[in-house]
């Protein structure tokens, strides 16, 4: 493999991937949302990767729409715009944007004693197709996802179980039944599985016996009991627009990872919150300079969110159309026969939080000193949005919502 793709990731190309990643999550985030006001669970980067690996076997107008839906025409090397700025530089050959995917993984899954951090990839095609061989040899250099040749034809319920059994491995058991049944059929060609798992300790951890049994108000006139934990500490916190809510931040050990919380003021102020929130914004949030280390009495719900998403009429809906059909899609990057689309992006999410800490799968700090001597209440009582963040990379590992613990 060309050997850029072997170079190290500068602190701002890394930082350029990671917001091109973060910025396709945060996009996905608000159209999935638009069709439910219940509890929401995404990984950005699990879901880029895997599309990245879809872009590196596509072309033309296809690999237009992959790249512009998931921000990576945005991708920048050094501060200039990549060779990725147009389609046939950077989609399907080994180009920059490929190059940062492979940077950012093995920096993500540096073993690590202080928190458990996988991402897996892995490629399930039909014995009785014939895909290109630069592709394959491409993908598993970059992505690391290995092809396992599946008789799809005559035992598809076989292989969806074999599937599905490598990605609950993957995710400590976290993640069971990705592809339903039915889902993987005698057409299917080709099965694109990424996993990413995640399990870190709380930097401060809570103590078990100050949980207590309280209400979560899931709107004005419904509350419901949950197992609300309990400590007080020295938190990086912020204001969101004075009246708007808070942010806190909960560092795991040694600070290589956090959760943001974004708590609005109001009981039902979830709403504008989400509306009012950009991208940008959310990043300023999370910019430590923004944020004061104070002493906080906080409140904490232990909870557990697992979602399932069928991601094809969201894909649509952010541009990627032409993955979809077999008429239009364009992925002789991937092989020399015609006819081959995309019928399903599954995605599967689960995060769980308790006293030790933080556990989550997928199918992603300094001190600033004390400015005030008044305790700050930080009571999640009602609705909030949270992030987990991969400090050193800036990616954005899973972003959610809960409405109602669980």
């Amino acid at each position: 493999m060309a050997k850029s793709l072997r170079t190290g990731l500068s602190s701002l190309t890394m930082t350029s991937l990671s917001e091109a990643n973060s910025k396709f999550g945060f996009r996905l985030f608000r159209e999935l949302k638009q069709n439910t006001e219940d509890n929401l669970i995404i990984s950005p980067l699990s879901i880029s990767t895997v599309m990245a690996m879809v872009l590196f076997g596509a072309r033309e107008k296809t690999a237009f729409q992959i790249q512009k839906a998931l921000h990576l025409d945005e991708v920048t090397e050094g501060g200039k715009p990549s060779s990725g700025s147009t389609a046939k530089a950077a989609c399907g050959t080994p180009g920059e944007v490929h190059s940062q995917f492979r940077s950012l993984l093995e920096e993500i899954n540096k073993p690590n004693d202080d928190y458990s951090l996988v991402i897996a990839n892995r490629l399930y095609g039909s014995q009785t197709f014939e895909f290109l061989q630069s592709y394959l040899d491409g993908v598993k250099d970059i992505y690391q996802a290995g092809l396992e040749t599946m008789d799809f034809l005559h035992a598809s319920e076989e292989s969806r179980e074999k599937i599905n059994s490598w990605v609950e491995n993957q995710t400590n058991g976290k993640i069971k039944n990705l592809f339903s049944s039915g889902s993987i059929n005698p057409a299917t060609v080709l099965a694109l599985a990424n996993a990413i798992y995640f399990k870190g300790k709380w930097a401060m951890k809570f103590k078990p016996e100050n949980t207590q049994e309280r209400n979560f108000r899931t709107n004005k006139d419904i509350s419901r009991p949950v197992q609300m934990m309990k400590q007080s500490g020295f938190f990086n916190i912020g204001n969101i627009e004075e009246t708007q809510g808070k942010i806190l931040e909960l560092p795991y050990t040694n600070k290589h990872l956090s959760m943001f919380v974004l708590l609005p003021t109001d009981n039902d102020g979830l709403e504008k919150l989400e509306q009012d929130l950009t991208f940008e914004k959310l990043l300023e949030l999370m910019n430590p300079e923004n944020m004061a280390c104070k002493e906080v009495h906080l409140r904490f719900p232990r909870f557990r969110v697992e979602e399932t998403y069928s991601l094809r009429s969201t894909m649509e809906a952010m541009g990627m159309t032409d993955i979809f059909d077999e008429e239009s899609a364009n992925f002789s990057g991937m092989t020399t026969h015609k006819g081959l689309a995309v019928s399903k992006v599954m995605h599967k999410s689960f995060v769980e939080v308790n006293e030790e800490g933080t556990e989550a799968a997928a199918a992603t700090g300094v001190v600033v000193g004390y400015n005030s001597s008044r305790r700050e209440i930080f009571n999640c009582d009602h609705p909030f949005l949270f992030v987990i963040r991969h400090n050193r990379t800036n990616s954005i590992l899973f972003y959610g919502r809960v409405a109602a613990p669980w």
